[in-house]
């Protein structure tokens, strides 16, 4: 018989699951109201309270901040009951605030738990990020890369010409280089104003989305939430830390990151089996948005565990007074 207290992701996945349609269901009223920080703290208070419920030792090693930034969900705060198995946790409560508050494509509240120990304690700096789907040599595209070399080598493994490649990348004046450096190659651009957590998981899925990879920096603790989506979904996932003064290379060191000119994979950021869910709060292109009719809620759940390999989707129709 396993042990109680041994990580079983079976189990503990439709619970997961709860606390990704918790968070929505208290962030819907807030859609397109023009409020980010309310919408964000009706998910976080939300998420915090289904969290408590369930039978784990969790700690919080990817959340809303450190413990002076947050007041709750912050980095290293306990949650669950403390009698189940000892878990890491990685949560954004609502990413893509802003595109809640100004009901736009994309926000989606966004958990994975995995073994105590396995997820990267990440700091809160930026992340280069590269991704691509499922069914690819390691290899294939690589950091070392130009952005032009890494269109050319996709389509050189997918057989077909770079024009008929789609690249997600933040909007971001920073990302002006490699946007044109991208359109140079006759690839497509989806550009997106937040959430990149959802424009990396759409490179898993590449005949639903339409992305076929995503490359940029943005935040690394989303960088680890979607290395575990990608985990369980299929795809490469290459991120490396990005520093902009002295103060973030300390911030690094005090989360243990010792090689600050790490290269991280999929499997270095997510060392152990995971579970992940996250909630359409609006629609996109992953999942459905909720939908409001008189007396009930509707929302879509994408859930997922990589010892397996499943995904489901399950919708969740809820009455509201």
């Amino acid at each position: 018989m396993a042990d109680a207290k041994e990580f079983q992701d079976r189990l503990l996945s439709l619970g997961l699951a709860r606390v990704s349609e918790a968070a929505a269901l208290a962030s819907a009223g807030l859609i397109g109201r023009g409020d980010e920080k309310a919408a964000d703290q009706a998910a976080v208070n939300a998420m915090r309270d289904q969290l408590n419920l369930l039978d784990i030792a969790g700690v919080v090693v990817i959340g809303e901040g450190e413990r002076d930034e947050a007041p709750m969900l912050f980095i290293g705060e306990e949650v669950g009951t403390g009698k189940g198995p000892a878990v890491d946790i990685a949560l954004d409560p609502l990413e893509g605030t802003t595109l809640t508050a100004k009901d736009m494509p994309n926000a989606l509240t966004v958990i994975a738990m995995a073994p105590r120990g396995t997820l990267l304690h990440a700091p809160d700096v930026y992340m280069e990020k590269l991704a691509i789907g499922p069914g690819f040599k390691i290899g294939t595209v690589t950091m070392l890369m130009s952005p032009s070399e890494r269109v050319s080598a996709l389509a050189a493994a997918k057989g077909c010409s770079t024009e008929d490649i789609t690249v997600c990348i933040l909007e971001r004046p920073r990302h002006e280089e490699l946007i044109a450096e991208v359109r140079s190659t006759g690839a497509a651009i989806r550009l997106i104003t937040d959430g990149d957590v959802a424009g990396v998981m759409h490179c898993a899925e590449p005949e639903k989305t339409g992305i076929d990879m995503y490359m940029g920096s943005g935040g690394a603790p989303e960088g680890v939430l979607a290395a575990a989506a990608l985990k369980c979904m299929g795809g490469q996932f290459f991120g490396k830390l990005l520093f902009r003064n002295d103060d973030e290379r300390a911030r690094a060191k005090k989360a243990g990151i010792q090689n600050l000119d790490r290269v991280y994979t999929r499997d270095d950021l997510v060392r152990g089996d995971v579970i992940f869910a996250a909630t359409g709060v609006t629609s996109g292109s992953l999942l459905k948005g909720i939908n409001r009719e008189p007396g009930f809620v509707t929302m879509e759940t994408i859930l997922m565990r990589s010892k397996t390999g499943s995904v489901r989707r399950i919708e969740y129709r809820t009455p509201v007074k």
